[in-house]
């Protein structure tokens, strides 16, 4: 069976990448980023993008091609993989990542909702500025209580997001969400994979990843953020604040790299949350045992 698509998720340093790129190259595909933290451009270390020789090996796509300060949200990065399709040449496409939402609008669809415009979507970062988000989440409680409810009040990205889209079209972000458009991947043959590593194996290469970010220039990388608006969604960057702290001189070296690692591991259990909860139907293998072309062959047959 000759697939349309190719899926690989898994947890922050699975080894997920490897595993894309060693089937890209096996059956001539490219690589789609389905990472949301590795859209940044000025952020190649600490979010462990694809390395000059990787690219070298198999075509990459959506990799570091937003700024850091761009509200970048699933709906973009699902036109930008529309547009991306386009250009594939009859290649499969191997999307790879870490962020459930990006593969929910590959398989189960996304809400099809308009662009805000700049005006609206500057006011209201202005007032979060001025109120702060919880006085916003009140806002938004009192003119969409249905969309208000589903967040917390403490979340300013999805707060803002859900009162920049009620100012913008006077319908609930929630009303949008529950009317999703057609899968990007509608009707095609598709193969899926979850990477399910060992737990222990899991966190040692968690804490590896880091130590080896810190020598190839991960402190000065966040030196470079510094300033970075908190609300904007590169600010969840993991290790981004640590490190800062870091190179700031108010933790060590030990203390930033303990409080980077024990934030990672509690973002890769959220993580394996999700795929359980969202993606039962995929197939998980451990990384250790067997390998993204062996596991791929057995279905392809």
């Amino acid at each position: 069976m000759k697939f349309d698509a190719v899926l690989i998720a898994g947890p922050t340093a699975s080894g997920k990448s490897r595993a894309a790129l060693e089937l890209a190259e096996h059956i001539g595909g490219v690589i789609v980023n389905a990472d949301s933290m590795q859209v940044y451009a000025e952020a190649p270390i600490l979010t462990a993008q694809p390395s000059a020789a990787d690219k070298a090996r198999a075509p990459h796509l959506l990799y570091g091609h937003v700024g850091v300060r761009e509200v970048y949200s699933v709906g973009r990065w699902r036109e930008d993989v529309l547009a991306a399709l386009q250009r594939l040449e009859g290649r499969t496409p191997v999307f790879v990542g870490g962020t459930g939402m990006y593969f929910g609008a590959l398989t189960d669809g996304l809400a099809d909702i308009p662009p805000t415009p700049p005006q609206i979507r500057d006011a209201a970062r202005a007032l979060l500025d001025d109120i702060g988000v919880e006085a916003l989440h009140a806002r938004l409680t009192a003119r969409d209580p249905l969309t208000a409810a589903r967040l917390r009040p403490s979340d300013p990205q999805r707060v803002l997001r859900a009162f920049e889209v009620f100012e913008a079209t006077g319908r609930p972000l929630a009303e949008w969400q529950d009317q999703p458009a057609a899968p990007v991947l509608k009707n095609a043959r598709i193969a899926a994979f979850v990477l399910d590593p060992p737990r222990a194996q899991l966190r040692a290469r968690i804490a590896a990843r880091f130590e080896a970010m810190l020598e190839a220039g991960g402190l000065e990388e966040a030196r470079r953020l510094e300033g970075l608006d908190p609300g904007l969604p590169a600010a969840k960057l993991l290790g981004l604040r640590p490190l800062q702290a870091l190179a700031a001189g108010t933790l060590d070296r030990a203390e930033a790299l303990d409080t980077a690692i024990t934030a990672t591991r509690q973002f890769a259990k959220r993580q394996m949350t999700w795929f359980r909860h969202r993606m039962p139907h995929y197939i998980w293998f451990d990384p250790l045992l067997s390998n993204i072309i062996a596991q791929y062959a057995r279905i392809e047959a």
